[in-house]
């Protein structure tokens, strides 16, 4: 309920006016978090020198966000639904001005390690974002505004790496920790100062039992994907946590369904639109990250492969700067045709778009204008897809569990990329051509990449046309009765 007033002109500014501010605000959330997961790819060969440590040591730079991430976004978007978005949205950039600053003092791998747990539990920020978009928009500007939202995930991607790139090659290290987070300490004072507090909440009691077993069991299963090629998918470590994450997964599903207010309402993921939704995420996650494997080292391979470019990092990223810019262009285009057909359409289309891309690619990548034309190709099909994602599970989910809802569809589509990740590891580490006695990826092995890329695309299409109706729906506002 809002808060009595017998003075009528005070009150809470228009939706209209809401939107002008509280739309690029959170867009620049949503980028400045997606832009953070990137920026220590340029450093990604030196980090073993700069950090003191050997390669598979160092890789824990990365896989620990990836971790951190995958347990804070359901966790962080259920205290969202019941504490406050604005507030979770506040914390989650805290933590990540946080740990950029550790990340940024770090001289060894330790350190970097903490500094990366703690910028991987901003990945809520997202979810959290289009959670208050449905709060506080009317109709008629939220499909644009989530298919914004939802798309700065791959912007912040693309546009981190050349600017990455750029900091590395005139600057010290560090200085990409500290840029992340002056500009995470902006977006906190732009929330702070712009973003109002949403008056939807459950309240009740936290599900800190099903929060402890999920993140246990997503712990597990994503260091099988991430570590498994290293650890050996048949060697003790590999086939120990497996076991325990399928395990610990059964006994906290037997928990949700009995708890009183659990972390994750499986009463509703279970709906078909939800569900079938939240596959089709995963499947299209692993599809669309197959682009960023492929185009990234087809440049910078030398020439003397006969299908490398020899491109800089830098000239890397600015190739793949306009697949992010073309996610974002294809946010109202994917909002009107969810208005007009429905977002069934809208993901159907984006996931056929993404396939075609990829077919382009295989006969187009030997020159930088091929792959630039066709990489944005295939983020003109994520930004559709991405922008349809959200509208279909706040369709069906009550406005009380939007948060939770988008966060789970959020960790969806990051379990495809860590899948996409380890399946193109395995193909490219295997299908190799020799260099001066250094073996790198041959052409095959990035067709196939390619293919399979294409092939889960046409796979997530299957899956959405699954989905029930195409008809738009009328309002995501109003609550989902339970069944």
């Amino acid at each position: 309920m809002t808060r009595a007033s017998s003075t009528p002109p005070v009150a809470a500014p228009p939706p209209q006016a809401r939107s002008r501010t509280v739309v690029p605000v959170l867009a620049l959330c949503g980028i400045v978090v997606s832009l953070t997961q990137t920026l220590i790819i340029p450093l990604v060969p030196q980090l073993p020198d700069l950090l003191s440590a050997s390669a598979a040591d160092a890789a824990w730079a990365i896989t620990a966000t990836l971790l951190a991430a995958a347990i804070a976004t359901p966790t962080v978007g259920r205290l969202g639904d019941m504490y406050g978005k604005r507030r979770m949205l506040l914390f989650s950039l805290g933590m990540l001005v946080l740990g950029s600053v550790v990340c940024a003092l770090s001289t060894g791998l330790g350190p970097m390690v903490v500094g990366r747990v703690l910028q991987g539990l901003s990945a809520g920020v997202i979810p959290l974002g289009i959670s208050i978009m449905r709060d506080e928009l009317p109709p008629e500007q939220l499909g644009g505004a989530t298919a914004l939202m939802s798309g700065s995930l791959g912007v912040g991607g693309a546009l981190g790496l050349p600017a990455a790139a750029l900091i590395a090659e005139n600057l010290d290290w560090h200085a990409l920790f500290w840029v992340a987070a002056a500009l995470g300490a902006l977006g906190a004072v732009l929330v702070t100062a712009l973003v109002p507090e949403s008056r939807v909440r459950t309240g009740g009691r936290f599900d800190l039992p099903g929060a402890v077993g999920l993140s246990i069991a997503l712990l597990c299963l994503l260091l099988v994907i991430s570590k498994g090629a290293d650890w050996g998918w048949t060697g003790g470590w590999t086939l120990g946590l497996l076991g325990t994450g399928l395990v610990v997964l059964a006994v906290w599903g037997w928990w949700e369904l009995r708890a009183p207010q659990p972390l994750v309402d499986l009463r509703t993921t279970a709906r078909r639109q939800v569900l079938l939704t939240n596959i089709a995420s995963v499947v299209f996650g692993f599809a669309m990250f197959a682009t960023s494997l492929v185009v990234p080292q087809l440049l910078q391979l030398p020439e003397a492969t006969g299908y490398g470019l020899g491109q800089s990092i830098l000239a890397a990223g600015l190739v793949m700067a306009p697949n992010g810019l073309i996610m974002m262009a294809m946010a109202p285009v994917s909002a009107r045709i969810s208005r007009t057909r429905g977002p069934k359409v809208t993901l159907m289309t984006g996931a056929f778009v993404v396939a075609a891309g990829y077919c382009l690619c295989l006969v187009m990548m030997s020159g930088i204008w091929q792959l630039v034309i066709a990489s944005s190709v295939i983020g003109a099909g994520i930004g559709l897809a991405y922008g349809a994602l959200p509208a279909l599970v706040m369709a069906a989910v009550p406005v009380s569990e939007t948060a939770a809802a988008n966060s789970l569809n959020t960790l969806m589509r990051s379990i495809g990329t860590s899948l996409s990740s380890s399946v193109a590891g395995v193909v490219l580490a295997h299908l190799t051509t020799d260099l001066g006695g250094v073996a790198v990826p041959s052409l095959g092995g990035f067709r196939l990449v390619l293919v399979i890329g294409a092939v889960a695309a046409l796979f997530a299409l299957v899956i959405a046309a699954f989905l029930p109706g195409s008809r738009p729906q009328r309002s995501p506002h109003g609550p989902v009765p339970r069944r």
